[in-house]
């Protein structure tokens, strides 16, 4: 039995040994699980050996907890998310805990058992005309069955042991203080030494810091029942209220690629890896392309119209920033134009989409749709861009700057950017306000320059000069986050993202290089096509591939028995003898034998 735990450990130790070799991190994170569950035993055996049953240092179980709450909050701030008013750690609120439990007990909502455990009693809140157990999920409440597998999924598969099962007075009933057992964490407490049920040490902290009514709670949709069920009735159960929350926002699961994230699967990814292949912003774009409700798919192809998304509102707050810089001057009557009939027709389109996001955010705060309104605004603003650009007039800047201004207000109540003032996404968070206002006017002067010298280098037919004006468009600004668009008028120049600009410069000579490797490709076929043209007649068939075929030829080269000895057709014989009679080419005798 030893030699077989022993082996079982060393193959799960080699391939974890190869994941690491590999790189991959689902494959990593899966044998990791599983070397841990098949060293179990092992392990076990030997801390015991060691270190005794008891282990009754808590710094042991403290220090993983606060692994594990660094890498959260540097997840979240790498996400952009705002931090906390308030953290709670249940290991901090143990003598809130125990006070809570004994009240319930003393309204008659839980009773002790002989291990020193204490259990909530559900009948006895249920039979309270003020409350109503399981108000969320209530036909979990009165189905045995359907409660024994949301008991299991939520208490876990020790909550349903016989001997759990035999201390209870009900089946529903839930643990509000857990008996420790040796070597698990624990702390004194009127019952004996134990720790907190899992559902208590939500409903004590939020108590704790919000009183005895929450407007509105959120939490996973899988969290209904039985964890936000308990909680509700802890809570009620401690007041003796009839109820504590008015509102509950029950959010959609994760999938990844359509499927449950799972460590089995090797499909397990962590904030970091994501936001090694993606930006905060992105990630944030494919939540708000989703309703809070829904199953959220996280997969190249919903990442993908992510970054479209993100890169179509790029592309507009830039566009209408170089507008406003040529042409729009805030401190001069030229800076305001009269409205022709086309501006009031967008103006009006505008004030609908406006409302159409004011009632989608209204309808239980609708972001799908919300996106999908400002994509139709920015094709709007799009299309009366090149309108104007086709006339040779110049739009109407202080339209497009409202609609800009607009969508950013907007995009700063999402939380994709922060609040700076200035439209659009900020070009460095770490770049102090107004850089672009500096920047600007020397790029300007430099795209001026270089689109009059690539004027006259058209006109003199100068390639030289024409390539270097290129060069400088394509690879040295992309290097400072500047990019040049050459237009039919004028130049746009757009200050972006660094990172931004060399992975679309990446991704370009991708598929330049791809198009010029099919283009190779097909030229090499054309040239083996044109070879096999001029082989002779009486040689067609004994070269190369075609001679493996067939072991025997008459004299004039045509074959007349296969590669296993039998005879050819002979009307493939006669058909090969007359087109070789005929001069047809080899292209011929391919298409007879098909």
């Amino acid at each position: 039995m030893y030699e077989t735990s022993i082996g079982k450990v060393d193959d799960c130790a080699q391939l974890l040994e190869k994941a690491l070799q590999k790189g991959d991190k689902a494959g990593i994170h899966y044998a990791k699980d599983q070397l841990l569950i098949e060293a179990r035993d092992v392990l076990s055996e030997w801390l015991d050996a060691q270190f005794g049953s008891a282990v009754n240092d808590h710094s042991v179980f403290d220090n993983l907890a606060k692994t594990y709450e660094r890498e959260f909050l540097s997840d979240m701030a790498r996400l952009n998310v705002l931090p906390a008013d308030v953290v709670t750690r249940v290991s901090e609120y143990i003598p809130e805990i125990v006070t809570y439990v004994e009240k319930i007990i003393k309204n008659g909502y839980a009773y002790k058992t002989d291990d020193g455990s204490v259990y909530f009693d559900t009948k006895a809140f249920e039979s309270n005309p003020k409350h109503f157990y399981a108000k969320l999920v209530p036909e979990a409440y009165g189905d045995s069955e359907a409660l024994e597998k949301n008991m299991r999924e939520g208490e876990g598969e020790l909550s349903m042991t016989a001997d759990r099962l035999m201390q209870k007075r009900n089946p529903s009933d839930f643990a509000l203080w857990k008996s420790s057992k040796e070597g698990e964490p624990f702390w004194d407490s009127p019952w004996g030494k134990g720790r907190p049920g899992w559902h208590i040490e939500c409903s004590v902290m939020s108590t704790a810091i919000c009183g005895d009514q929450l407007d509105i709670h959120a939490g996973g949709f899988d969290l209904k029942f039985p964890h936000h069920d308990n909680e509700i009735a802890q809570v009620e159960a401690y007041y003796d209220k009839p109820q504590w929350v008015n509102y509950f926002i029950h959010c959609g699961t994760l999938r990844i690629a359509g499927m449950k994230m799972s460590k089995s699967l090797k499909n397990f990814i962590t904030i970091r890896e994501a936001l090694q292949l993606y930006t905060s912003r992105q990630l944030r774009f494919l939540f708000l392309m989703h309703n809070w409700t829904d199953v959220l798919d996280y997969s190249t192809a919903t990442m993908d119209r992510a970054m479209q998304f993100e890169k179509i509102s790029n592309e507009f707050f830039l566009l209408v920033k170089d507008l406003l810089r040529k042409h729009y001057k805030p401190d001069s009557p030229q800076g305001y134009v009269k409205y022709g009939t086309r501006e009031i027709q967008i103006m009006d389109e505008f004030s609908n989409i406006k409302k159409d996001i004011h009632d989608a955010l209204c309808d239980s705060i609708d972001t799908r749709t919300v996106i999908e309104k400002l994509r139709d605004l920015i094709g709007i603003g799009n299309a009366y861009i090149n309108e104007k650009e086709k006339e040779g007039v110049a739009p109407n800047c202080l339209l497009l700057r409202n609609i800009a201004a607009f969508m950013t207000d907007l995009f700063v109540m999402f939380g994709v950017i922060p609040k700076s003032g200035e439209l659009g996404f900020p070009i460095d968070r770490e770049a102090g306000v107004g850089s672009e206002e500096m920047l600007m006017p020397y790029l300007n002067a430099l795209a001026t320059f270089r689109e009059k010298v690539r004027n006259i280098a058209k006109d003199n037919k100068v390639i030289s000069i024409l390539e270097e004006c290129d060069r400088l468009r394509d690879d040295v600004l992309p290097e400072l986050g500047v990019r040049l668009e050459d237009r039919t008028q004028e130049t746009v120049v757009k200050l972006c993202d660094r990172d931004i600009l060399l992975r679309e410069r990446e991704q370009k000579r991708a598929i330049e290089a791809a198009k010029r490797e099919e283009k190779e490709r097909k030229a090499a076929e054309r040239a083996e096509k044109e070879a096999l043209k001029r082989i002779p007649p009486q040689e067609m068939f004994c070269r190369g591939d075609e001679a493996a075929k067939y072991s025997k030829w008459d004299e004039n080269g045509i074959p007349t028995h296969t590669a296993d000895g039998e005879e050819v057709e002979a009307v493939f014989v006669l058909l090969t003898r007359c087109c070789k009679l005929l001069g047809v080419n080899y292209l011929c005798i391919q298409l007879v034998q098909i």
